[in-house]
């Protein structure tokens, strides 16, 4: 069976080393039987490996081979959409616990860096920036909301000498900083956590696509090679589940997002971000961009409904890269690549079960590095019997995409189009 290989992009070409995984063949047993090897999967995987569950991990492709080896590699606390639209639409009963786990996702990350000494180049620090007077105000009112739900060392700079000390572009009238927000090499986070997991006993078998998960007591979770019997099952599928399991994939969309690499930039690259923090504009639509830890410019942005693939990354992606920084006209963009997050209507997570003993997580809508190290977290302690704080992600209600599976894509492609306009209205 050949194996699939990871999208051409600069953290493929970067990568740390890593083994190459057999397929499944035959029938093992399990405690726990995850399907996709993702940071949600990885993180549960850790976890219970921690605890002393044996654990199988089953990925179609390979460790890390969707979002969560071509993302933009920053850490960016909530979710997305932040704590007090969740109040507004579900009460405080709901958002309360919500707003109790939404910096844990970051310390999560960092505790797994550090203990099992994962070398992604991890830097602290990020800005969410504003391009206009009323995004600033935002900015007050994004930094009043997380202080009043604990979050320390925000800092909003609206004078344009200082926000130059920390991006340097002209199109920012104002960025929050967080300290405690970051950036790393998300291919190579995944492939740490994968050895992680294999440290603490875990197995991990690539090219090995599930077909079917039958229910039972014990289910029984089926590639075409072999099977795995499991007390527990969590699909971890995100953006990639395809029709494993229908009733998910009609709740959410998978969507794809662009990002270039530029050539190695030296000492230019210090003049573009001098903080060397990661930056994401405040826009519904948004740009993100970050410096690796050899010095290009990671810059991404743009979503298209429906995950087609554009002809060329680029295309997209540069102009939007030399409106912010028009020094870097002549640089050479190495790297384009782009992949699939999933969005749901809510764009909040969907979490919960399908059976007594088959869980489930997906649809970060592109905001999913922190939420899936926390739910990872959170998929464990309820299959070790206390499911208090998955239950509160898992009472948010899933709501189907108007006009069915056909007419989701240009339905919300429409939407988009409105907060474009509101973007490039200030709004």
């Amino acid at each position: 069976m050949p194996v699939i290989p990871h999208a051409p992009s600069y953290y493929a070409a970067s990568a740390n080393a890593s083994p190459q995984r057999p397929p499944l063949q035959g029938q093992v047993d399990a405690d726990v039987c995850i399907v996709g090897a993702g940071y949600t999967g990885l993180s549960a995987a850790i976890a219970l490996s921690e605890a002393g569950y044996k654990v199988v991990v089953l990925e179609q492709a390979q460790v890390g081979w969707g979002a969560s080896g071509r993302n933009g590699g920053q850490i960016v606390h909530s979710y997305s959409r932040d704590i007090d639209v969740i109040e507004a639409h579900f009460g405080s009963a709901v958002a309360q616990p919500l707003g109790q786990m939404m910096f844990e996702g970051a310390q999560i990350i960092r505790e797994r860096v550090a203990r099992y000494n994962i070398a992604c180049d991890l830097k602290d620090g990020g800005v969410y920036a504003a391009m206009t007077r009323r995004k600033v105000h935002a900015l007050q009112e994004q930094k009043s909301l997380w202080e009043k739900w604990g979050h320390r060392g925000l800092a909003l700079i609206d004078t344009p000498a200082e926000v130059r000390k920390v991006v340097n572009s002209d199109r920012y009238q104002g960025v929050l900083v967080d300290k405690t927000g970051g950036h790393f090499h998300p291919l190579n986070l995944t492939l740490g956590e994968a050895a992680a997991l294999e440290h603490n006993g875990g197995v991990i078998y690539e090219n090995s696509g599930v077909t079917r998960i039958d229910r039972g007591t014990q289910a029984v979770v089926h590639t075409v090679q072999g099977q795995v019997k499991a007390r527990f099952v969590i699909v971890a599928c995100n953006a990639y589940i395809g029709e494993l399991e229908p009733k998910l994939s009609s709740m959410s969309m998978p969507c794809g997002t662009q990002v270039i690499a530029t050539e190695p930039l030296g000492a230019l690259a210090d003049t573009l971000i001098p903080s060397d923090y990661c930056v994401e504009d405040n826009n519904f639509l948004l740009d993100y961009f970050r410096l690796s830890g050899d010095k290009r410019l990671i810059y991404g942005g743009g979503v298209v409904y429906g995950a087609r693939d554009p002809e060329k990354v680029e295309s997209i992606i540069r102009p939007k890269m030399l409106k912010t920084f028009p020094q870097l006209q002549n640089t050479r963009i190495e790297f384009g690549w782009t992949g699939n997050f999933l969005l749901t209507l809510s764009r909040l997570p969907e979490v919960g079960k399908l059976s007594d003993n088959i869980y489930y997580s997906q649809g970060c809508s592109g905001h999913g590095v922190t939420f899936t190290h926390l739910i990872g977290r959170l998929l464990s302690e309820a299959i070790r019997g206390d499911a208090e704080r998955f239950g509160a992600f898992a009472r948010l209600p899933h709501y189907p995409f108007p006009g069915g599976r056909h007419f989701r894509v240009p339905f919300t492609a429409l939407g988009a189009l409105w907060y474009e306009m509101r973007d490039r209205l200030g709004v």
